[in-house]
């Protein structure tokens, strides 16, 4: 048996699997602290699944820690930020482009040398023992341990990074390293802009590791714990020490995931209603689609494995207008229970008109009485449309799919949706999220940059597929179970020797 537990923004859902089988469920607000509310759930499913602590095999948790620390500009360490690239890249430094609080944030020590290679393998220059010395001397006298190195196009040849870290590493013991070539992507700013936000992050994730970990053992609890991330896989606890910005996004993955679960459906759109918003996501052979564009994390450009999620201003605790035309983006979130109407409060809310509707129960219906038929009729249209057309918006190639309705909020929902080919809405859809976390796999990816014309085209997947199993392995995965079910090629003109840049995504299951 596992347990599987999503930490949202307003939501802690938890969910114990025997199997397929849902042994026990429950959905409670997210405490201030996160841990108490981990607790908390553990201790409603344990009771009410009748469970020993030494019948629980593994642990699975989805947590919004890490993306809320960048949004929140909280938690962050400072950083120091090696560039390997010069001569070139000069003119374009790191985090030229960071919002000015965030880059005040991190307080980050910038540096660049000579090195790195060129997609063809040819140096870009040769690494220099002078300005590493220089900068470790730097690093030392600032006493800075948190580290973030990237060089130009080190997913091709990670040499340089390698070196430069075994030398920081030899100097400073205690230095905590992110070398970019480990993100695995190739464009060289947002690589080294998802390090840097990587290596920030480092002291926090000990700190979010050590806490979970003990709110396991506080409840007898000694079996492994992993972490899901943005791909709707699994990570150690002792790899989210080392990789933590993996986790950016891993909510929504958790919900399309779940929805797959308990549906079976491999191709769908899913829509997750939360509190404050609709997460719509595409599913594709049981996994999300992911988005091929650049990922902006806290007004920062990164190039992470990130779901294609359009976020709708559309949730349980969405604030309405008095005739019922606009509804949202502002939203009274987790405080629904205390500001909703039908909960004694003041704002008109999305979960008031369904009430107010007789759709579904929820506080006392009579505070709402005053609401008027069309008020309740027009914001219901208005709930359809929004949705339907941002469904529209994201059908593969405009073609009608099955949707799959999950979260909380999905009771806002009653009268059908038109751009829906049929509508899915699921037993235990309201704790999906924790479903997708209890039952994510263990995976990785690799990307290069390859000439077919110098390495046969079997060779060369052989090669990156390769890469991405042991850092799958690393990550947890079961060897003898690892498989490839993403193999991407795109060839790039205009470039010598006929590159082609190539991506291979593994997944396997938990090494137990």
């Amino acid at each position: 048996m596992r347990i599987g537990i999503d930490v949202g923004g307003t939501h802690t859902d938890a969910v114990i699997l025997d199997g397929d089988e849902i042994i026990s469920a429950t959905k409670a607000l997210t405490s201030s602290d996160v841990v108490t509310g981990v607790t908390n759930a553990l201790d409603t499913l344990l009771n009410g699944g009748g469970l020993k602590p030494a019948q629980i095999k593994t642990v699975m948790i989805g947590t919004t820690q890490f993306t809320n620390a960048i949004v929140q500009r909280r938690e962050l360490s400072p950083t120091g930020v090696i560039r390997i690239g010069l001569p070139s890249g000069k003119g374009m430094p790191p985090m030229i482009d960071w919002p000015e609080d965030m880059a005040n944030a991190v307080n980050a020590s910038v540096y660049m040398i000579h090195g790195g290679y060129l997609y063809d393998g040819f140096p870009v220059a040769e690494l220099r023992e002078d300005e590493i010395n220089e900068v470790i001397s730097d690093l030392q006298q600032k006493k800075i341990e948190n580290i973030a190195i990237a060089s130009a196009f080190a997913p091709m040849n990670d040499t340089p990074e390698r070196l430069v870290a075994e030398k920081i590493r030899k100097a400073i013991p205690t230095a905590k390293i992110t070398r970019s070539s480990q993100f695995g992507r190739l464009g060289l700013m947002e690589r080294e802009n998802a390090a840097i936000m990587n290596a920030t992050l480092l002291p926090f994730a000990g700190k979010v590791v050590d806490a979970f970990l003990g709110a396991l053992r506080n409840r007898d609890l000694t079996c492994p714990a992993y972490i899901s991330q943005n791909d709707g896989t699994l990570m150690s606890s002792d790899f989210v020490r080392n990789f933590p910005a993996l986790t950016f996004s891993s909510g929504p993955t958790n919900s399309l995931r779940g929805a797959y679960k308990l549906t079976g459906l491999e191709e769908a759109i899913v829509v997750d209603i939360g509190g404050t918003t609709s997460d719509i996501g595409v599913l594709q052979n049981g996994f999300p689609r992911e988005s091929n564009i650049v990922v902006d994390i806290g007004g920062v450009r990164t190039n992470f494995r990130m779901p294609d999620i359009l976020a709708l201003g559309l949730g349980g605790g969405s604030l309405v207008s008095s005739d019922g035309q606009v509804i949202g983006p502002q939203s009274v979130g987790h405080k629904l229970v205390t500001e909703g109407l039908v909960f004694g409060g003041q704002q008109l809310t999305a979960s008031d008109i369904i009430v107010a509707s007789g759709d579904t129960e929820m506080g006392d219906k009579s505070k709402v009485s005053h609401l008027s038929d069309a008020t309740i009729k027009a914001a219901k249209q208005t709930m359809r449309t929004m949705l339907d057309r941002s469904i529209d918006m994201m059908k593969p190639g405009g073609k009608d799919m099955p949707v799959i309705l999950v979260g909380g909020g999905s009771v806002l929902v009653t009268d059908g949706l038109n751009a829906a080919a049929k509508l899915h809405r699921p037993k235990n859809a309201d704790v999906a999220n924790a479903i997708g976390a209890a039952i994510a796999q263990v995976g990785a990816e690799s990307e290069r940059m390859v000439s077919y014309r110098a390495t046969p085209r079997d060779e060369a997947l052989a090669q990156i597929t390769q890469a991405a199993t042991e850092r799958a392995i690393f990550a947890g995965a079961d060897p003898a179970t690892i498989r490839a079910v993403d193999i991407e090629e795109t060839a790039v003109p205009y470039m010598d020797e006929g590159a082609t840049r190539v991506r291979v995504k593994v997944i396997g299951e938990l090494a137990l």
